[in-house]
């Protein structure tokens, strides 16, 4: 079953929701939909599950045009952030409840419903009611009525969102092996960059209803056609300063210059703007052609084993994402190294220009 978006619009009262998507998604893979709030993620998977109607464009499955076909006549599932089950039925009858509809054979049911509880780590659980498990549990009990329909696209609106860390680390590795074991599409909506890195597969990068990118996960993190997709598949979004090259140098503000290396020595003469990745940044120097940068400290926001920095100069605006647990007090003077091998750049429209070899770690 391959899933494919020809040019869609969707337009409600005035207001445009989607606009001009093509996407074409293969049999037996895994995609994610990356973006902020409001940028189109749960629009689009309602037309893909045929709850909504396009108002222009195509949705074709199989090479079939489904656009006007309702949901209840495509074989589609959905998982939502909230944890959606019947509270008067067992955990097995929540989860056998499409296959019954279905009018599948008693044994069959039962088959696939204990297939699915062990898959999820439930078998334990089947006799219970959803209240008395815990989130976690109540969220996989979801997921399993929607795995167990077999259905030929599957789709999940952000279904993490509302668990603790360590569950969200659990379902994530558990949803890739489910998948690898499945022919169908995988459709996974989330606004976080490090989920769609952890997740794999395919992303798609989505900004108020408009497609950027689509390609691997990791194609699209490293090789961004343009600065909007490198801010919006970065957390915190990557860093971008303004610079001119000229002759043998690059020059961010009056004061900062640095000798262009060979990364960057194609880039003809010109005014571009610069992105580097706050991971990138470091409090001590780790290659011979890091450049010092002296900036103020506005705020080191700690964040359980991770601290970002937000810093500034009388040009330009920084955050760093370090490891660890750093405290800096306010306006604190702090030595930034700054990776001139891992730098980007951008022409002034906003299209990658430059993309560094030098492309290990996130």
């Amino acid at each position: 079953m391959s899933l494919i978006l020809e040019n869609i619009d969707r337009v409600v009262g005035g207001d445009t929701h989607i606009a001009g998507v093509s996407l074409e998604l293969e049999p037996g893979s895994f995609n994610v939909l990356l973006g902020r709030t409001l940028s189109g993620k749960t629009t689009l998977m309602r037309l893909m599950a045929g709850l909504d109607t396009p108002t222009r464009g195509r949705v074709l499955m199989d090479g079939e045009d489904v656009t006007g076909r309702s949901v209840r006549k495509r074989n589609v599932s959905m998982v939502y952030q909230q944890f959606i089950n019947y509270p008067s039925l067992s955990v097995y009858d929540n989860i056998a409840s499409p296959l019954k509809l279905a009018r599948v054979e008693k044994r069959e049911i039962d088959r696939r419903v204990r297939e699915i509880a062990e898959m999820l780590h439930i078998e334990a659980f089947l006799n219970r009611l959803p209240l008395e498990l815990s989130g976690g549990q109540q969220q996989r009990t979801a997921m399993g009525r929607a795995l167990v329909k077999d259905a030929d696209i599957v789709l999940f609106d952000e279904p993490l969102v509302n668990l603790d860390y360590k569950l969200r680390e659990e379902f994530r590795e558990e949803l890739r092996a489910v998948f690898s074991e499945r022919n169908c599409i995988a459709v996974y909506a989330t606004t976080e960059p490090a989920e769609a890195l952890a997740l794999g597969g395919n992303t798609a990068v989505l900004h108020q209803g408009r497609l950027l990118q689509y390609g691997r996960t990791e194609d699209v993190y490293h090789r961004p056609r343009d600065i909007l997709t490198a801010e919006m598949f970065s957390e915190p979004p990557i860093n971008i300063v303004d610079g001119i090259v000229s002759g043998a140098e690059v020059t961010f503000d009056s004061r900062l210059h640095f000798p262009i290396n060979d990364d960057l020595r194609s880039l003809p003469p010109g005014e571009y703007r610069f992105g580097v990745r706050a991971s990138h940044i470091s409090l001590t120097r780790r290659a011979e052609d890091d450049i010092e940068v002296p900036m103020i400290v506005d705020l080191a926001e700690i964040s359980g084993s991770e601290t970002f920095l937000h810093v500034h100069n009388e040009s330009f605006h920084m955050t760093v994402h370090l490891e660890g647990v750093h405290e800096f007090p306010v306006d604190a003077s702090v030595t930034l190294y700054f990776p001139t091998h891992k730098v980007y750049a951008f022409d002034r429209q906003g299209a990658v220009v430059h993309i560094p070899t030098h492309l290990g770690g996130l």
